[in-house]
């Protein structure tokens, strides 16, 4: 066989594989999209409310525990801010808001009615074990349900090295955000202020000014625990951590429901085209000429397109004479084939496929003949050497019952067995082989009716079973001038391929090319000019 040269690969190349494959982008990008959109409608928005802190202002003690905290700033403020979500200051927001006593289906009166639907479902299976309970264990879930939840919805943030730190509050309800990001924070200062207090007690008493001083300013935040706005001065107190700025307003978490889709495309469409190109790399089967070159190292001849009349078992050009876009592929096909014997001085073809295609592949010799015999004007013969497979005759209408296999068991002569099948056109069917040797197209019975072929037609063209699974291809080579390779775009493995003509090489048999079968022009032909 000789070395053939493939090109390189092109952008059409590449588009192929997108348009081939086009179904998995698109089976994508609509998988992706919808369970996004999906996605934002069972997630209901969220608004968010900030309370910004600053760690160690004037304290009004100096006791140990402030003294020994001050050896490092950012250890400090690291401090402060987990202690916003301990229990005593959640506790304590709970219950001046109630929190406990909002209806377990709270978030419902906020969400889509596709999550309302979930909700319902949640709280169901929730009601189911409360009535389980007693009304003290059920105070109790309902308590600790919601601390969890208050544990959840709130973020500290450091915004970098300073004595700041943000108290981050989400909600359903814009107004409730403001109100709870307040209340923690005031329940934080509570929290701080109480520690001071316990420890100036130790150490001065409880008449002392100082501890009368921030009781009462204790008091006075117990009862401003309502989530309004301050005074900016009496929000900054005397604790040791201070609300430099409240909540005033509450701002949506999610972004636009347009930009996140957009980007949701774009990452789909992405996702999709590298998954048909990943797909294409591991699919071994061919889908171009290119691939027929590269891996086969041999030309291709021609392309014939996806044709699902071929299946009528009958001659495209008895399906539909009028319609020259089934038979064109054909004609010009049969016309390379002919120049091909012409310069390489080949007059007997064997026509195979590699992997067990018989149907297409007599469809495809079955046209060849007739289009040859037709337009060339020369003498064809169409041997059916397929004796455990035929299938050729049946294009022909003509009785496949005696043939080849009568011929070389010596009941019939060769004339007899040719059927004629047109102008210019013969075909010699399989005929019954149960009593055939094995080794039959060795027999100088073979020799003898490839001899008489030979001798009186321009071209005979032979089919046979496949190479892989039959190894008549193989001793029928030894008759023919060249072999040609039938392979299906989509379903022929490569690999197959180069498994079944390796006995082909060994024989030397001159494989002159390779047809492309059901050939697929997946590509627009608007943008494959542009390319």
């Amino acid at each position: 066989m000789e070395a053939y040269k493939s090109r390189e690969t092109t952008l059409r190349d590449y588009l192929r594989v997108i348009f081939r494959r086009k179904a998995i982008i698109i089976t994508a990008v609509v998988v992706v999209m919808a369970t996004v959109i999906v996605s934002q409608e069972t997630e209901t928005p969220l608004y968010l409310a900030s309370v910004k802190m600053m760690v160690e202002g004037n304290k009004k003690t100096d006791v140990d525990i402030y003294r020994k905290m001050s050896f490092g700033r950012k250890s400090i403020v690291t401090s402060y801010a987990e202690m916003v979500k301990s229990r005593t200051v959640l506790e304590r927001a709970v219950k001046a808001l109630r929190l406990d006593q909002r209806p377990l289906d709270y978030e419902k009166e906020f969400s889509s009615k596709l999550k309302a639907l979930l909700i319902d479902r949640r709280v169901r299976k929730i009601n189911e074990e409360l009535e389980k309970m007693t009304p003290e264990e059920r105070q109790e879930f309902l308590f600790d349900t919601a601390m969890r939840n208050l544990e959840t919805n709130i973020r500290v943030r450091i915004p970098g090295d300073v004595s700041i730190f943000n108290i981050n509050v989400s909600d359903y309800d814009p107004r409730m955000a403001v109100m709870i990001a307040n209340v923690v924070s005031r329940s934080y200062v509570i929290f701080d202020l109480e520690q001071q207090v316990a420890e100036l007690q130790l150490k001065y008493g409880e008449k002392h000014t100082t501890v009368v001083l921030l009781k009462k300013y204790i008091k006075d935040l117990l009862d401003r625990l309502d989530g309004t706005p301050l005074p900016d001065i009496e929000a900054m107190g005397p604790a040791s951590v201070k609300i430099i700025e409240q909540a005033r307003k509450a701002a949506p978490v999610a972004k636009p429901d347009t930009f996140v889709l957009l980007i949701s495309f774009f990452m789909s469409l992405f996702f999709g085209v590298m998954l048909v190109f990943i797909i294409d790399y591991l699919d071994q089967s061919f889908k171009s000429p290119h691939d027929v070159e590269k891996f086969l190292n041999v030309p291709v001849i021609g392309s014939l397109p996806a044709n699902n009349k071929w299946k009528d078992s009958r001659l495209i050009t008895e399906i539909n004479p009028a319609a020259p876009e089934d038979i064109r592929p054909f004609q010009k096909l049969s016309s390379r084939i002919y120049l091909l014997c012409k310069e390489k001085k080949l007059k007997t073809l064997l026509i195979t496929d590699a992997e067990g295609s018989p149907e297409e592949t007599a469809a495809v010799l079955a046209n060849l003949g007739a289009c040859m015999a037709r337009n060339a004007n020369h003498k064809v013969i169409i041997i059916d050497a397929a004796l455990k497979s035929p299938s050729v005759s049946k294009f022909f209408k003509v009785s496949g019952n005696q043939g080849m296999a009568d011929v070389l068991a010596g009941k019939l002569s060769l004339d007899e067995a040719i059927r004629d099948a047109g102008p210019n056109l013969h075909v010699l069917p399989a005929g019954k082989s149960l009593s055939l040797p094995d080794d039959v197209f060795e027999s100088p019975a073979m020799a003898a009716v490839m001899q008489a072929v030979r001798e009186r037609y321009d071209i005979v063209l032979i089919a046979c079973g496949d190479l892989k699974n039959f190894t008549d291809g193989v001793l029928l080579s030894v008759f023919a001038d060249g072999v040609i390779l039938v392979v299906n775009e989509g379903k022929t493995n490569r690999q197959v391929v180069r498994w079944a003509i390796e006995p082909l090489e060994e024989k030397k048999a001159n494989i002159v090319g390779a047809i492309l079968n059901n050939r697929r022009y997946v590509i627009p032909e608007m943008i494959y000019r542009l390319t």
